[in-house]
């Protein structure tokens, strides 16, 4: 019969206290062995050397000296060398002349015998030695050095032992009490162990490590599946993911395990981090593109942790928005149009009720001709569609605005420069015309004013846009295209002379600002018409010339 596998599976808490305590046993075991190895070593070194300061002390003793002159030696010897033993708690003190004759020993009936070890290196080499040997008392640790005389020649020698089984005796007392503190401190790491496991299973929320797992590689399929841009970001600023549509939109300024360096997304991450509260539908350019921002806060129980940003470019969003818009515009327009019809309906109805019919036929005269000649105008004067039906829409919007503005008659565009060049200058002349009309009803509501004139004359095309409004002071011209500078109130403002500077960048154009003869700003725009249509050449692959050299066009 062939037991499941996940039998021998083990949940966390216990694979972690198993783990953590086979750990501290093999630690306490190997440190207990080589701290009982280093024990036996110091031991018996310092028991040699106790055998060697013992065996120095009877040798110096002036009375064992004198002692060897005497007819019996051993009579004065042996209660100076017992006392000596019993005191430096020695296993024996034997003290020999240059025969081996013992004159003293622990057992009495030894004295007069010969010794059992070897002298030849105190008398022939003059040299005290420790050594391990064996001798009638046993293995011992043995201390020798010689016994001289009052003229400095030797007479005797002076041995000292420790036996080996008093030794270890003390050997396995030590042991026996590292084993005790082996055995404490494993229950004291299994305790320990007991609670870094129930730590770690907090931190994973209880979560095994299949499930971690699992969650994870789905939170990246999901990350990865998302058509948003999503990018999260730690407490340092620092990026930790970013999911495939994140990669290939925002390349440039964004990396993971780099620092954001760009500062705007700098200052919400502060302001999400501090406040602990996300933002919606926040308006960013980067990468050339316009992106809608969401950002929210990653909390850990109540303490911020980092954020998540989603970006999505605002052209997809006015595309996937494009059919509601147009139905809202043309809702709008409608609207604005037929209470300002309804309006004129009922002065005309007035009129002809009042029999008044030269002026009805007037006011009907009027309303017919200044549409005719709006549309009239921009059709002649304006030979490419797009920015015709951008000023067209501008003059819509400014009768909803209550804003005079008027195109100068002298002004024409004849020139058609390529489709990407035109969506380019579009951006750059409707944003400029909104900012025109917001300023100049900034200032003066019931007499707001914007002018437009153009020309493509020469080899540039040329639009001065002037207003009423407050004006830009010098200090302003070098702040007003950083993104998020704007004197208005309220959110997602601050972005459109940010996206006009990318775009005349994308067409080599210029903008320069000055005073309007209306006591606003002007701004006048300049694209080399030259620069449009080698763009446009080459992109249509019609350049020629040698290693890529572009020539200016005689037709511009």
């Amino acid at each position: 019969m062939r037991i499941p596998v996940k039998l021998f599976k083990m949940r966390l808490l216990p694979q972690l206290v198993i783990l953590i305590s086979v750990v501290v046993v093999i630690g306490m075991v190997l440190a207990g062995t080589l701290f009982s190895a280093m024990l036996d070593d110091i031991l018996k070194q310092y028991i040699g050397q106790q055998a060697m300061t013992a065996a120095k002390i009877a040798a110096m003793d002036k009375r064992i000296i004198h002692a060897f002159g005497l007819p019996d030696p051993s009579e004065e010897i042996q209660p100076i060398a017992e006392q000596i033993r019993i005191e430096t708690g020695a296993s024996y003190v034997v003290i020999g002349n240059k025969e081996n004759i013992r004159y003293s020993h622990y057992d009495p009936f030894q004295i007069g015998q010969v010794m059992g070890t070897t002298n030849e290196p105190v008398f022939l080499d003059e040299m005290s030695v420790i050594y391990e040997g064996s001798g009638i008392s046993g293995p011992a640790i043995k201390a020798k050095t010689p016994i001289r005389d009052q003229q400095g020649d030797i007479i005797g020698v002076s041995s000292v032992g420790f036996l080996l089984d008093e030794v270890e005796n003390k050997i396995a007392q030590y042991n026996k009490r590292i084993v005790m503190l082996t055995i404490s401190l494993f229950l004291l790491g299994f305790v320990l162990a007991y609670l870094i496991a129930l730590r770690v299973k907090s931190l994973t929320l209880g979560l095994e490590p299949g499930e971690i797992s699992f969650l994870y590689k789905e939170r990246e399929a999901t990350l990865e599946s998302m058509h948003d841009a999503i990018v999260t970001v730690d407490m340092e600023e620092q990026v930790v993911t970013m999911n495939r549509r994140a990669r290939e939109l925002l390349h440039r300024n964004l990396r993971v395990g780099r620092k954001m360096n760009h500062h705007k997304l700098r200052e919400v991450i502060r302001s999400v981090t501090s406040t602990g509260q996300g933002t919606s539908n926040q308006r960013i350019f980067l990468d050339a593109q316009v992106f809608v921002m969401h950002v929210e806060p990653i909390l850990l129980g109540n303490e911020v942790k980092g954020a998540v940003f989603t970006f999505r470019p605002e052209s997809e969003i006015e595309q996937l928005a494009e059919e509601f818009s147009k139905i809202k515009a043309f809702s709008d327009n409608m609207r604005s149009q037929n209470h300002e019809y309804l309006n004129k309906l009922n002065i005309i109805y007035g009129l002809l009720s009042l029999k008044h019919y030269d002026k009805a036929i007037e006011i009907i005269s009027d309303e017919v001709k200044e549409r005719q000649d709006i549309i009239g105008f921009l059709m002649t004067s304006v030979k490419v569609p797009l920015i015709a039906a951008c000023l067209l829409g501008k003059i819509n919007r400014s009768k909803e605005l209550k804003v005079s503005l008027e195109i100068d008659p002298e002004s024409h565009l004849t020139y058609s420069p390529s489709e990407r060049d035109t969506k380019a200058l579009v951006t750059v002349i409707a944003n400029i015309i909104d900012n025109g009309m917001e300023a100049a009803r900034g200032r003066d509501e019931s007499n707001a004013i914007v002018n437009i004139f153009f020309t493509d004359l020469g080899k540039e095309i040329v639009f001065d846009i002037e207003d009423n409004g407050p004006g830009v002071t010098k200090e302003q011209e070098k702040a007003i295209f950083a993104q998020g500078y704007t004197t208005k109130s309220g959110e997602n403002h601050g972005i459109g002379l940010t996206i006009v500077k990318h775009a005349l960048l994308e067409i080599d154009g210029q903008l320069f600002i000055d005073q309007s003869s209306l006591g606003g700003a002007r701004f006048t725009i300049v694209i080399p018409k030259r620069q449009l249509f080698i763009d446009a050449r080459i992109r249509e692959g019609d350049v020629s010339g040698s290693e890529g050299k572009m020539y200016p066009s005689d037709d511009c």
